[in-house]
């Protein structure tokens, strides 16, 4: 078993995505880290989510930088995620009803910024697709697939074990202590343990905001759920994806025999205290069905929230939904600066401090090597980043997988049907 030191060169708050591959990131650099969630791994938006394996698509005409990223990671994440990734394709459909210009113009996206496309007629999607709407009148293929959080997350956790970081999957944070400028000691409630950590990262997704509060500083969060419906659907192959403006209801997941319907963007003022609405679970049923009629009257298994870790000052200036999901990187000290999407805001004063918001599921792994830059900078740490070109371990194999899941209790709705039923 682990050693648990009381001073870390790193502490990372939370247990998502992003924060386990921070911890794997800096221990294979070396570094002296401790993660500590509090609710065991994957309880946030990573363990919540649809699971999507972008491929860029949906953002390439609005957010091509962040497409790039997206392609880049999708192609990373299936050399070194094995079972914690499934091949599947996607599909983007277009509808009698849908703009044709729409289409043309992410067709025309997806081919500058480099997401191979296959345009096809309605008749070949429904040969491709079963059960596919007839009022689908074209469509065009892209290199989409599925991750499955709650493996992708034990096993980065796993990994940063292994390079003898300390793993606490329920050690909420309940107090910082600032003292001169730095976070000089952080408790950790139902751990009973104070750490003195050399340098702290807030990883907390919706939570970032009251998670840097606790150093007095402000990280302005904006953050929307959304619903997800699992129901009974065996034999879908591809993600689909409608392809308009994003609304409710305009993506379908495949599982393996199980299906899942997404989603909704509401605002909520609190992540862990929230209205789920019956009209948001109808609407997403209704909408998916305009694509695949099927899932109207298929049984339904289980419906679940995520909610959006969405950083404030992003959607402020570009005020949509779906428009872009970057991340931000921000350092809290006096003279830190903004990194967005490669590229932090603050200059808050505190010197061992920053926060790393936004983005994606299917970005999570760059989101942490920059972060894990940061901080090796600010540790004098000489040591690139190894994650892109190492195999997370037990990928190749599901029932190790499912292990690390049931060892870090990081089971999410998400994908409770693939974890622990290995095929």
């Amino acid at each position: 078993m682990n050693s648990r030191p009381t001073h870390p060169d790193v502490l990372v708050v939370g247990g998502g995505a992003t924060g386990t591959g921070l911890a794997r990131d800096l221990a294979l650099r070396g570094v002296d880290v401790t993660l500590a969630e509090r609710d065991g791994l994957s309880a946030g938006a990573s363990g919540r989510s649809h699971g999507l394996l972008h491929s860029g698509a949906r953002y390439a005409e609005s957010d091509p930088e962040g497409a790039r990223e997206c392609l880049e990671e999708n192609r990373i994440l299936r050399d070194i995620g094995g079972a914690a990734v499934r091949e599947t394709r996607g599909l983007f459909v277009q509808l009698a009803e849908d703009d044709p210009d729409y289409f043309e113009e992410k067709r025309a996206a997806c081919e500058d910024v480099g997401i191979p496309t296959d345009v096809i007629d309605g008749e070949t999607a429904r040969d491709a697709v079963p059960g596919l709407s007839d009022e689908v009148e074209r469509a065009m293929w892209v290199p989409d697939g599925v991750v499955v959080p709650s493996r992708l997350v034990a096993a980065n956790a796993a990994a940063a074990r292994e390079h003898g970081a300390d793993i606490l999957p329920h050690a909420p944070v309940t107090d910082m202590t600032v003292d001169d400028g730095r976070i000089a000691s952080v408790s950790l409630g139902d751990a009973g343990r104070t750490l003195e950590p050399t340098y702290v990262v807030n990883a907390t997704g919706a939570h970032a905001g009251r998670i840097a509060a606790m150093a007095g500083v402000s990280v302005p969060m904006r953050p929307t759920r959304g619903v997800m419906v699992s129901i009974d659907y065996d034999g879908l192959e591809p993600v689909l994806n409608r392809c308009r403006d994003p609304a409710d209801g305009d993506i379908v997941v495949p599982h393996d025999d199980e299906a899942v319907l997404g989603t909704t963007s509401v605002p909520v003022d609190d992540p862990d205290d929230y209205e789920r609405a019956d009209w948001e679970v109808e609407r997403t049923i209704e909408e998916c069905a305009t694509v695949l009629p099927a899932v109207t009257e298929a049984e339904r298994i289980r419906t679940w929230w995520g909610v959006r870790p969405l950083y404030e000052p992003e959607e402020a200036a570009r005020g949509g939904r779906g428009i872009s999901r970057g991340f931000h990187l921000l350092d809290h000290a006096a003279d830190g600066n903004e990194q967005t999407s490669s590229s932090a805001l603050g200059s808050d004063g505190v010197e061992n401090f920053a926060s790393i918001v936004g983005g994606k599921l299917t970005t999570y792994r760059r989101m942490a090597e920059a972060t894990a830059d940061l901080v090796c900078d600010r540790l004098g740490v000489d040591a690139e980043s190894a994650t892109a070109t190492t195999e997370l371990p037990g990928a190749s194999e599901p029932s190790t997988l499912d292990e690390y899941v049931r060892e870090f209790d990081g089971q999410g709705p998400t994908d409770a049907d693939l974890v622990g039923n290995s095929r």
